[in-house]
């Protein structure tokens, strides 16, 4: 059973806030245990402080700001991504201005700072909000659920009408080596078409090429990425800086297609409604199932009519009848298709990733019971497909 931890002693750095262009001065210091993290503003009467929570959003338009009456912090994200990914659970962030420093746009900044004290561990158990049932949240082309799993796992889809970026994906399972290494240096990003338009807004005031990636009409502006696909690698940063915001570190598998901050914030308001204020999860492990699995391959066998080598989903999570289905199908190098798509690179048809999907949403015809209805479904047509990612052996597609 793992503990909270805090960080060793004090520290402090200075540099500029992104969007209000002011120098904050930010000082770290340890916290008793169940504390969280809190952030003071030392600057106003009273040193007003705000729990880093996420009923304290304010703003998610650039960027997440937290605010209680009158006391504001701006852009808490990096920040936070950067405790969630060392672990910190208990820390005092006293401020004597508006805006958290951004140095180079990334978390770097934060955690290397952490970094110079270390952390220690405390005497409390850490708590996790540990996810036995998958929570999804969907606006427009937006979508982002999160799925059982032992550890915290990301995987993203991100997709711009733009050469320098056009669709990118990632996958990371969150330890603490994989976020310094693989999370924590991507930097943020904008395009320069949005820079005028933000600064009559009264925004970016602290921006320059050493604080983002900038996007001008045909590449980067900047001298180089620090990694071919940055900007999917930072718009997982921000989710779990965001994410942190539900005052406990998460157990589940995120999967997400685009996003931004309010998204994020909205996703996270769905997981504190079912698991915080419901069921909280169990300190340093995994709540059980509540249910088994609403069908397993021997039940889907009976209520579809299809067999070897065309039977394309392995088990169904749950459904909800004629309202939705969530379905796995485990692809294993053992699929008779891919001996001939392709000899020496085994990739997935695409005509076959839909047909899963279809054997899932047949289930939706179903009845209460799981137990065939007497009816079959036809697959009758699909429109504007795109495929974001290749399917090799060894993936699970979740439908």
């Amino acid at each position: 059973m793992s503990k909270q931890k805090t960080i060793a002693e004090e520290i402090s750095f200075s540099g500029v806030g992104l969007h209000t262009g002011s120098l904050t001065t930010i000082t770290f210091k340890p916290a008793e245990p169940n504390t969280g993290i809190v952030f003071v503003r030392v600057d106003l009467p009273d040193k007003p402080a705000i729990p880093a929570n996420i009923d304290h959003v304010i703003d998610v338009s650039r960027g997440t700001t937290i605010g209680i009456d009158d006391a504001k912090v701006h852009t808490v994200e990096h920040a936070l991504a950067a405790m969630a990914g060392l672990g910190i659970d208990n820390l005092r962030v006293e401020m004597n201005a508006e805006e958290i420093p951004n140095g180079d746009g990334s978390s770097l900044p934060v955690m290397n700072t952490l970094l110079k004290v270390g952390t220690v561990e405390q005497e409390a158990d850490r708590e996790y909000i540990a996810v036995d049932r998958p929570v999804y949240y969907r606006q427009g082309d937006v979508t982002l659920s999160i799925l059982p799993s032992d550890d915290l796992r990301v995987s993203m889809t991100i997709a711009f009408d733009h050469v320098a970026i056009g669709t990118q994906y990632a996958s990371f399972n969150l330890t603490e080596q994989v976020f310094r290494e693989e999370i924590a240096p991507a930097r943020t990003f904008c395009f320069l078409r949005d820079v005028k338009m933000l600064q009559k807004q009264g925004l970016i005031r602290g921006g320059s090429l050493e604080s983002a990636v900038v996007i001008g009409d045909e590449g980067i502006l900047n001298d180089d990425l620090r990694f071919p696909d940055e900007f999917v690698r930072h718009k997982i940063l921000d989710l779990l800086g965001d994410m942190y915001l539900l005052g406990k570190p998460v157990k589940g598998h995120i999967v997400a297609v685009k996003g931004g901050h309010e998204k994020n914030v909205m996703f996270s308001r769905q997981i504190k409604k079912m698991y915080v204020n419901g069921r909280p999860g169990r300190p340093g492990k995994v709540n059980p199932p509540i249910q088994p699995p609403a069908l397993d391959v021997n039940k889907i066998m009976k209520v579809i009519p299809h067999r070897y080598p065309f039977l394309l989903v392995d088990r169904i999570l749950s459904f909800v009848p004629e309202e939705r289905v969530i379905g796995v199908k485990n692809v294993t190098v053992n699929e008779p298709f891919f001996q001939g798509h392709w000899p020496g690179i085994p990739v997935m048809p695409g005509v076959l990733i839909v047909e899963a999907m279809a054997q899932t949403s047949s289930v939706l015809i179903f009845g209460e019971s799981g137990e065939p209805s007497g009816r079959l479904a036809f697959f009758m047509g699909v429109d504007k497909a795109k495929f974001r990612r290749t399917v090799v052996p060894g993936d699970q597609i979740i439908i």
